[in-house]
């Protein structure tokens, strides 16, 4: 795997809500476009933020897979939400699909912005991400 530290412990800074502070890597790096709540017919799947977080990170983990990554090859998530009251339902189904393939490493590094919108007014929630491809 071409991730070879995940910093979550910083001297003086408070402890990560779950994430790394910092991801090093070697070898090749891809930049994932956001991803939505939408079939692949591009239809919105869910009017909650969980069902819209679990179709999301599907139609990302479907690029990483493609890519011949998975989970634990993330080095950065990208959060964009429209409703900071909703953020757990964000974090559980995080957790729910990506901590079983982490084990006991910490989540990637990970920033988390609210907006006003997306791009079409159903959806909640767009995730990217930046991968550490493994060698073929």
């Amino acid at each position: 795997m071409p991730i070879t530290d995940r910093l979550d412990d910083v001297p003086d800074l408070a402890p990560g809500n779950g994430y790394a502070y910092a991801v090093t890597t070697t070898g090749r790096l891809a930049f994932l476009s956001g991803q939505v709540a939408v079939d692949a017919d591009g239809k919105a799947v869910g009017d909650d933020m969980a069902t819209q977080t679990r179709q999301a990170l599907g139609n990302l983990h479907r690029v990483l897979r493609s890519l011949g990554a998975d989970w634990p090859d993330v080095v950065r998530f990208n959060w964009y939400v429209t409703d900071l009251a909703d953020i757990q339902a964000v974090r559980d189904v995080r957790d729910e699909l990506i901590r079983p393939a982490l084990g006991d490493r910490p989540n990637p590094a990970s920033s988390l912005v609210r907006v006003a919108g997306l791009f079409r007014p159903e959806l909640l929630i767009e995730v990217d991400a930046v991968v550490a491809v493994p060698e073929a």
